[in-house]
C-alpha cells in the first residue's frame, strides 16, 4: 500500500501546486460538476434501466401437453400447477378438473414428476392411478379428472422459433454506461481531492482507481465468457461509487476498508450466483443456511458488542462486522422453496420456527430495525409459500402483541421513537439527528453543494443511518432520488422476471430479496426525514459499512438468478445442453 501511495504522490503534488497557483479553479470546478453530475448519472442509469424494463421476456419452453383436440399447451416453467383456477400455470377449463388439480415438476437430470394436489377427479399416468406422486416420461398419457393429456417434447420448429425470439431480446450493451460511470468516478475523485485537501488525497485517488479497475475487470472477464446483461451490476457499481464518496467525506480512513467490502461483496455475488445454478444443490444446503442464519445471530448475542444501543457487532483483531447483515442472505436462502416442498405444510411450520428464532435473537439484541426488516421479509416469503392471508393476519396480530410485551419489559426502547413526527420540538435532544439531516438536505437543493463540501458528516451515523441526508446535501435531491429509484427498478424488474421464472425457489428468493432492499431503503430514507422512526438500518449499496455492502451484493445475486434472458445470468449458458 505504501508503494501505491508513493506512486500517486507525484501527480497529487502537481495538482496541489496547480490549485495553489489558481485559487479560483476549485470554486469554478465545483460549480461546473454540480450541474454535470446529474446528467452523467442519467446517462449511466438510463441505458441500464431502459434495458431492464423494456425487454418482453419470452418464456422458455420445457415441454408441452397435448389436449384431446390436438391443441398444445406449452410448459414454461420447471414447476407447473395444472388446474381450472385463474392462477394455474396450465389452465384447463373443464368442470371435472379442480382449481389446483396437479403439479408437473422437472427435477434433476431432466426427470419429470406429477403430483396429485388432493384433486377430486384424481390423476392417472398411462391408466394407473397416482397416489401422491409419480414419475412421468415424454410420450406418457396423463389423465386429469377424466381429461387425457399427452406429454410431448417441444418440436424442432417450435424450438427454433423460440430461440429466434430469445435472441431478439438480447440485452443492450452496457459498455457505454460503464464509460459514463468511469467519467463520473474520475470527476467525483477530483472533486473530493479538491474539497478534502492533501491529507487524504492519496486514499481517495487509490480507492476510486480501485473501484474503476474492479468494475472493468469484472466486465471484461464475464464478456470473455460470453455473458451479457450487466444492467444490475451497472446500478450496483453506480451506488457503490456514491458510497465511496460518502465515506471519503465522513470517514476517509475507512476508504480502503470500504473498497475491500465492495470487492468481497462482488465475490459473494459471483459465488452465490454460480451456486444457484444447480437447483438440486440448492435444496440440499437449505438446512445448512438455516443453521448459519441462527448461528450468526446466536454468536452475536453471546459475544457481540453494543453500539448505538444494539448488541449487533462483533470485533475480531481490530476489525468489526455485523453478522445480522449476512444472516439476511442465509435466511432468504433457507426460507425459499421449490414447488415440491411447498406441498408439505410441515416445511412452512419449520420456516415459521426459523423466523421466530431469528427475530427473537434480534429482539434480545435490541436490534429492532433489523427485526422489522426480517419480519417484512418473512411476510413476503410466507405469502408466496402459502398464499394464505388468514394465517398471515394471525401472525401479524401475534407480532404486534409480542412487540407490546417487549415494550412493557424494555420501556427505554420507546425513547428511540419519542421524537417521531415532531423532531423539531426536540431539536436538541431526541430529534437532534433528524433535524440536522433535514437541514442539510434542504441546503443541498436540487444539485447539492458538491461531494466533500457538506457538514452533515459531523453528525453521528451521518454516513450510515442518515446517509440519505448526506446524498441530498452533497449530491442534491436529483441524484438522491435516482439512488432510491435504482433500488425500486431492481425490485420492479424482479416482479416482471418472476412471471417467466424457472422455479418457485428463484421466484420466492428474488421477491423476498427485492422486498428487503426496498423496505430497508424506505426505512433509511423516511427515517432520515422523520416520516418514520429512525430505526438504524442502512441504505443498500450506499451506506458506509463493510457488512452492509457485502449483504447488498449477496442479495443482488437472488435478483440476478431470475434473469432468464439468453446468456444474461450465470445459469443461462446451460440451456442448449438441456435440450
Amino acid at each position: 500500500m505504501e508503494a501505491a501511495v508513493a506512486l500517486v504522490q507525484e501527480p497529487l503534488s502537481l495538482l496541489a501546486a496547480f490549485l495553489a497557483g489558481h485559487p479560483g479553479f476549485a470554486a469554478w470546478y465545483t460549480a461546473f460538476v454540480r450541474f454535470l453530475f446529474p446528467v452523467l448519472a442519467i446517462l449511466v442509469l438510463g441505458r441500464a434501466v431502459r434495458s431492464l424494463l423494456r425487454i418482453p421476456h419470452t418464456p422458455e419452453t420445457w415441454g408441452q401437453l397435448s389436449l384431446p383436440n390436438g391443441s398444445p399447451i406449452l410448459l414454461t416453467h420447471w414447476e407447473n400447477i395444472i388446474g381450472r383456477g385463474g392462477f394455474a400455470d396450465v389452465r384447463l377449463n373443464y368442470p371435472s378438473i379442480s382449481r389446483q388439480h396437479a403439479a408437473l415438476c422437472r427435477g434433476e437430470n431432466e426427470a419429470w414428476t406429477i403430483y396429485d394436489l388432493d384433486s377430486k377427479g384424481g390423476v392417472e399416468v398411462n391408466g394407473e392411478r397416482v397416489e401422491g406422486s409419480s414419475p412421468v416420461k415424454l410420450g406418457d398419457t396423463i389423465q386429469l379428472g377424466g381429461v387425457p393429456l399427452l406429454f410431448l417434447p417441444q418440436t424442432a420448429a417450435e424450438r427454433k422459433e423460440l430461440e429466434e425470439k430469445r435472441r431478439a431480446e438480447r440485452p443492450a450493451a452496457v459498455w457505454p454506461s460503464f464509460l459514463w460511470l468511469t467519467l463520473f468516478q474520475i470527476l467525483t475523485c477530483l472533486q473530493l481531492i479538491i474539497a478534502g485537501g492533501e491529507e487524504n488525497s492519496a486514499a481517495v485517488l487509490l480507492a476510486f482507481l480501485g473501484l474503476t479497475a474492479v468494475m472493468w475487470v469484472y466486465y471484461a472477464v464475464l464478456r470473455c465468457s460470453r455473458c451479457v446483461g450487466f444492467e444490475m451490476e451497472t446500478i450496483a457499481f453506480f451506488l457503490s461509487t456514491l458510497c465511496l464518496s460518502v465515506t471519503a467525506s465522513s470517514a476517509p480512513e475507512s476508504l480502503y476498508k470500504q473498497l475491500l467490502a465492495v470487492l468481497l461483496g462482488l465475490g459473494l455475488f459471483l459465488v452465490l450466483g454460480l451456486f444457484l445454478r444447480d437447483l438440486g444443490r440448492v435444496q440440499k444446503n437449505r438446512w445448512l443456511m438455516a443453521a448459519m442464519a441462527i448461528g450468526l445471530l446466536g454468536v452475536t448475542l453471546v459475544i457481540g458488542n453494543r453500539k448505538y444501543g444494539a448488541v449487533n457487532w462483533i470485533s475480531l483483531g481490530g476489525m468489526s462486522f455485523q453478522p445480522s447483515e449476512i444472516s439476511k442472505i442465509c435466511y432468504i436462502f433457507a426460507g425459499s422453496a421449490t414447488l415440491e416442498r411447498l406441498f408439505h405444510r410441515r416445511n412452512l411450520t419449520l420456516f415459521i420456527v426459523l423466523t421466530g428464532v431469528c427475530i427473537g435473537c434480534l429482539g434480545l439484541m435490541s436490534d429492532f430495525g433489523t427485526a422489522a426488516v426480517f419480519f417484512v421479509t418473512f411476510l413476503v416469503l410466507a405469502y408466496l409459500r402459502s398464499g394464505d392471508f388468514a394465517t398471515l393476519s394471525l401472525i401479524c396480530g401475534g407480532a404486534v402483541f409480542g412487540a407490546g410485551i417487549i415494550m412493557k419489559f424494555k420501556p427505554y426502547i420507546l425513547n428511540r421513537f419519542a421524537s417521531w413526527g415532531h423532531a423539531w420540538e426536540a431539536a436538541s435532544t431526541t430529534g437532534y439527528q433528524q433535524t440536522r439531516t433535514m437541514s442539510a438536505a434542504a441546503s443541498g437543493g436540487l444539485l447539492g453543494m458538491g461531494p466533500g463540501e457538506g457538514w452533515l458528516h459531523n453528525v453521528a451515523a451521518a454516513d450510515t443511518d442518515l446517509v440519505f441526508g448526506m446524498l441530498c446535501e452533497e449530491w442534491g435531491l436529483l441524484i438522491a432520488l435516482l439512488a432510491v429509484g435504482s433500488i425500486v427498478v431492481l425490485a420492479f424488474f424482479t416482479v416482471r422476471a418472476c412471471r417467466v421464472g424457472r422455479s418457485s425457489f428463484y421466484t420466492i428468493a428474488a421477491c423476498a430479496a427485492g422486498s428487503l432492499l426496498v423496505f430497508q431503503t424506505c426505512l433509511n430514507v423516511f427515517g432520515s426525514v422523520d416520516l418514520l422512526p429512525l430505526t438504524g438500518v442502512t441504505f443498500p449499496f450506499v451506506s458506509n459499512g463493510g457488512s452492509a455492502m457485502m449483504s447488498a451484493w449477496g442479495l443482488l445475486a437472488f435478483l440476478k438468478a431470475t434473469d432468464t434472458r439468453e446468456n444474461a445470468s450465470f445459469a443461462i449458458r446451460r440451456r442448449k445442453k438441456e435440450h
